[in-house]
This record gives C-alpha cells, sequence and structure tokens, in this order.
C-alpha cells in the first residue's frame, strides 16, 4: 500500500490561468510546444521542490488586463492507494508521516491538501513562497477564493521532488556539486580504516607514478626550488592521483565503451549517451534515499518529473528509457514530444495539454469499452502517433486522397501540413474506420476535418459515424466535411474539367501516348462484378438470382469510366502526379471542393 498525487491545481503561473489535473503512477504529458506541459513541472517543482530559489517575475500569469497576477497559487493532494487504486486509509507508516496533517472525507477517506502560494515580497524586494496544509478539499469551481482553515508545514522528506531537466550531460553535470551525480558523490562516506588503507594505496601509486616518469622526476626536482623563495624546508609532492579520498569526486570520471579495455570518458560520446546517463544518475540517487529511509524505518515516495527523456536518443533507445522510468520508484510524471514514447504509455496514462482562450487546459481519453481502446491504441496511437501533437487532423478514405492532400495543401496554404500542426490520415476505408480517429479528436480537442467521397453507402455510413460520437447527423451541412457529391476523388476530378490534365498524366507515367486506348481494349468486356437483381429466389436454393456486369468503355460514359479505372489500378502511382499537375495552377482555379475543403480548415483551424 503507498500513496500517490492524484490531483493538482496550478493557479497564476507562466501560461496557466487556472487549470485542474489529475495524475496517475506513471503521467506522460503531451502537447504541441508551447502548450504548458514545462509550465505544469515547474509549478510541481514549486510546490513540491527548491523551484522557489529560481523564482522570477516571469513565473507570474499575465492576466487579459496584460497585468501581472499577485500571487501563485499550487494545491496538491496526496492520497492512500493500493495497486493504483485509492482506498480509504493511509498506512500506519504514512499516518505517522503525516500525523495531524491528515484529513477526512465524509465519507472517511483520508487525504493530505498541500498548499504553496508564491508572491512578491515587496520589502526585500523578492519572492515570499509559503507551504501550508489544507484542512479541507473544496469544490474545483471555488478552490481559488474559498476561505479554508490552513496550518504551516515544512516540506515532507520522505517525498522528495526530483526534476530532470530537459538540458542534461553527465560529463558537465560531473563537474557541479549540486547536480545529482555531485550530490551522489558528496555523499561518498567510508570508515576511518578503510579511508587509511585507501590512501596508502594512493600513496604507492602516486610515487611509483612519478618514480617511473622522467618528465615527472624532472618536474619535481625543479619544483624543489620553491624552497628557497620561501627560505624553507618545505617539500613538493606531486600527486598524479588524488591524494586525500575527500577529493576522490573532484576527479571523478565516468567511462563508455564495448569493453574494459574499449571504453572513453563522457567527454568522447554523443549526447544522446550523455544525456540517457545523466537520467540513470538520478535513479542511483532515489536508490540510495531509498535504502537511507529503510535504514531508518521511514516511508519513502520520491515524486520524479522528467522533460523531454528522448532528447537525442533513438526510437528504440527512447522505448528502453521509458521502460526505465516505468519501473522508477515512486510516481512518474514525464512530458514529451517523442510519438514513440506516447505510444507506450497507457491510454489512462496520457495527458493532452493544449492552449485555448482561457489558458491552457488539459483533456484526457474518456474511451472505456476495452475493444474501442485497443482499435484506438493499434490504429491511431501506435500506427499514427504523430497525431497526438496535431493542432488539426484531415481525414480522408485512402492512399489516393493521403498522397494527394498535402501537395494540394501545400499549395493553398503555402507551408506544408506537418508545418503547420495539420496530420492528413487516411483512414483506410469507410464508415467505421473513421470512429477511432474520431474519438480520438473529440476526446482531446483536436479540430478534425474529413474529406468524403460521395456515393450513397459512404455518406449513409459517414453519418452513422460521425452522430455516434458527436451527435451530428447533417454532414452534408457540416463546417468541417466536404463530400464530393455522388462521386469519388478520381471521378471529382475529370467530371470538374481536368481530363486533359489526367491523361496526361496517364500518358506520361505509362511512356506510351496509347496507353488509355490500349488500356481500353484489354479491358472492355470484363467482368465488373455481380449484382443482385429483383427476380424471385431460386426455387431450388432459395438464394438471390445475380447478373454478371460487364465493364463498358464504349458507351458515352465509357471513356471516363476507363480513365477513373486506370487511376484506381495505380492510385500510388497517378496520384502524386495528379495533384502536381492541380499545383501547376493558380489556387483560385482549383476544383470548388478543394477549396471549399481547405476554407473550411482556414476558418476552423485558425490556420
Amino acid at each position: 500500500m503507498n500513496i500517490l498525487i492524484d490531483t493538482v491545481r496550478i493557479a497564476g503561473f507562466r501560461g496557466i490561468k487556472s487549470l485542474e489535473i489529475s495524475l496517475s503512477r506513471l503521467t506522460v504529458l503531451i502537447g504541441t510546444n508551447n502548450s504548458g506541459k514545462t509550465s505544469l513541472l515547474k509549478a510541481l517543482h514549486l510546490a513540491l521542490g527548491d523551484y522557489s530559489r529560481q523564482l522570477s517575475e516571469e513565473d507570474f500569469h499575465i492576466g487579459t488586463d496584460d497585468k501581472r497576477v499577485e500571487k501563485i497559487l499550487i494545491d496538491v493532494r496526496i492520497v492512500p492507494v493500493n495497486d493504483g487504486v485509492r482506498v480509504q486509509l493511509f498506512h500506519r507508516d504514512w499516518q505517522d508521516e503525516f500525523g495531524d496533517n491528515i484529513q477526512s472525507e465524509a465519507n472517511g477517506n483520508q487525504y493530505i491538501a498541500l498548499r504553496t502560494r508564491a508572491k512578491r515580497d515587496k520589502i526585500k524586494s523578492g519572492f515570499d513562497t509559503s507551504r501550508t496544509i489544507l484542512k479541507k478539499w473544496t469544490d474545483v469551481n471555488k478552490w481559488e477564493t474559498e476561505k479554508i482553515k490552513e496550518s504551516k508545514f515544512n516540506r515532507f522528506l520522505s517525498i522528495p521532488f526530483i526534476a530532470i531537466e530537459a538540458q542534461r550531460d553527465i560529463h558537465q553535470e560531473l563537474k557541479e556539486k549540486y547536480s545529482w551525480i555531485g550530490k551522489v558523490l558528496s555523499n561518498i562516506q567510508y570508515e576511518d580504516n578503510e579511508i587509511a588503507a585507501l590512501e596508502s594505496l594512493i600513496d604507492g601509486v602516486n610515487s611509483e607514478a612519478v618514480s617511473k616518469s622522467q618528465e615527472l622526476i624532472t618536474l619535481k626536482t625543479n619544483l624543489q626550488r620553491l624552497n628557497k623563495s620561501f627560505e624553507g624546508s618545505n617539500n613538493v609532492e606531486i600527486t598524479p592521483f588524488p591524494k586525500k579520498i575527500r577529493d576522490l569526486s573532484k576527479h571523478f570520471s565516468v567511462h563508455f565503451g564495448e569493453s574494459t579495455a574499449n571504453t572513453f570518458p563522457m567527454e568522447y560520446h554523443g549526447m544522446g549517451t550523455r544525456s540517457w546517463a545523466s537520467m540513470l544518475t538520478v535513479g542511483t540517487f532515489t536508490d540510495l534515499m531509498g535504502i537511507r529511509h529503510e535504514e531508518e524505518e521511514k516511508p519513502f515516495f520520491p515524486i520524479l518529473a522528467a522533460e523531454e527523456p528522448e532528447a537525442h536518443l533513438h526510437p528504440n533507445a527512447q522505448k528502453t528509457l521509458y521502460r526505465q522510468l516505468e519501473e522508477s520508484k515512486g510516481q512518474v510524471i514525464v512530458s514529451t514530444h517523442s510519438p514513440y514514447l506516447a505510444a507506450m504509455a497507457k491510454q489512462t496514462e496520457l495527458r493532452y495539454l493544449k492552449r485555448s482562450d482561457n489558458g491552457i487546459v488539459v483533456r484526457r481519453l474518456s474511451i472505456e469499452d476495452k475493444e474501442e481502446r485497443r482499435r484506438l491504441q493499434r490504429e491511431v496511437i501506435h500506427s499514427r502517433g504523430e497525431i497526438l501533437f496535431s493542432k488539426a487532423l484531415i481525414l480522408c478514405e485512402g492512399e489516393t486522397e493521403e498522397q494527394a492532400l498535402p501537395m494540394l495543401f501545400e499549395k493553398y496554404f503555402g507551408s506544408e501540413c506537418f508545418v503547420l500542426g495539420v496530420s492528413v490520415i487516411g483512414v483506410g476505408g469507410k464508415g467505421k474506420k473513421y470512429l477511432p480517429f474520431l474519438k480520438f479528436a473529440k476526446d482531446f480537442e483536436i479540430p478534425v476535418f474529413i474529406f468524403s467521397d460521395g456515393e450513397r453507402q459512404t455518406i449513409t455510413e459517414l453519418r452513422k459515424t460521425y452522430s455516434t460520437v458527436y451527435r451530428e447527423t447533417d454532414i452534408t451541412n457540416c463546417d468541417n466535411i466536404t463530400i464530393l457529391e455522388g462521386t469519388d476523388f478520381e471521378g471529382y476530378i475529370i467530371s470538374s474539367g481536368f481530363q486533359s490534365a489526367i491523361e496526361s498524366v496517364i500518358k506520361e507515367l505509362d511512356g506510351d501516348d496509347a496507353a488509355i486506348e490500349k488500356w481500353i481494349e484489354c479491358n472492355h468486356n470484363d467482368s465488373a462484378g455481380r449484382k443482385k437483381t429483383s427476380l424471385p429466389k431460386c426455387s431450388s436454393c432459395h438464394q438471390h438470382i445475380f447478373k454478371d456486369i460487364l465493364k463498358d468503355y464504349k458507351s458515352s460514359e465509357g471513356y471516363n469510366n476507363a480513365l477513373k479505372d486506370i487511376l484506381k489500378s495505380g492510385k500510388t502511382k497517378y496520384a502524386p502526379a495528379i495533384a502536381e499537375k492541380l499545383c501547376e495552377l493558380p489556387v483560385e482555379n482549383f476544383p470548388p471542393k478543394f477549396l471549399e475543403f481547405f476554407h473550411k480548415i482556414k476558418v476552423g483551424a485558425g490556420i
């Protein structure tokens, strides 16, 4: 049985006007740049760690009146849990640790509520930070204003806050006394007899090193002349290796390589290795703290906050590091831009941060059905992890649109999709195929735009799926949906007056000016499937009567049908080339449905 910070409330800190977020044992913060992930971690650092020493004017939120707020307010609730599930009472060890600070809800559920205030100190021209215990965890709508009894407290040493910065480098941290590895090295302790034995060994190594080097012997001889200047009988001692055990940390280095005989100091390794090594030293520090708490029979629950742990690491290394973080003691909060880390997290662990008109908001996935969760993980998060960081989504049915729309988008907006934070997703089918993407977009409040074929069955399936998520049935008049009435992508391009462009693309890519005619001759009267008739069912087998449908490329519509079939036979081949042809035109000459669709994106996504 353990504890958990299950809820955090923040007001007036950086870009956060007012925010409540729920946390799990492992929480993964995702969102676009400047969405508030770092601000949230720094707010926790202020409430639970030592960030108050770094507090500055820029940490105070700027309100709608363009003035900075007078105070920062951060409330943290700690609850007892068992296997991640909240239970009623704290374990006896934590009851002893928290003492009278423990509060109880009406149903008997225990909790600890901590409040941190930061405000300007007008007398000292600095900032004053205070921490108190709240006697009540109030309603979220009143938490900033309701008067609540409080009592002072000092930070709980059994709940250390460990911040891992985005910029980290073990090579530099070895030189810093207050880095995590610096703290480990500064706490190295030996018994007196061990110190004497080790220093005797070092003395012998130093003497041996000097005696076998003519350069060092000569250097020592010349340095002995210092005695003439100081008129004394002092002795010069050269120590290639640190003479005193207390000085070990000043000369400490870490080597890494393929074998014991082939290792190199950290400064010779890339930033990926140095960053990862820095992360692992934090584990060393927490392990040692845990041992000391255990020796003193004290509970221990560290809060580990890691900003962009994936920095400088390749995908497989990122995944390995994530597993190491997952196995860490205590509670772990990670902010990331990595789709690989986000894909490894449980859906219940993801928190999506975004900016809104009211500041920063937090969203989470609400899907409860296990099969829908699996489908979302498989079809969205695992295979399309980049959309977790999108400002808007464009959903289309298949390969043709997925290849062509980004090129047309770039021509229309003057910038590539990904530069503007827009992801184009071919869902790989109709109707239900849209479902996991729509549910994902709704839960995370990501604007979604649909470019759909216009066959009757396609519209029927899309309407059913869309209304399941958004409760909207009139999809033909939605501000975020464009439908190619009665046709598909290829058919719409042809019917919009771009037949000659398509002809030139086919001839160019097939390297034959007669490619279309040869296709028609080769495929005319081939089977186009079977169609159910209105005839009575078969008297013997009681099955519907079907008739064969043949391709007719020589009727009035036959030529255009041949063009469509040629394009469909090589979607990935022809789609980019057709888009390139369209992009040769001025934007205003694009087919009307494309102009309509991109205008909806411009307005709806604020691009």
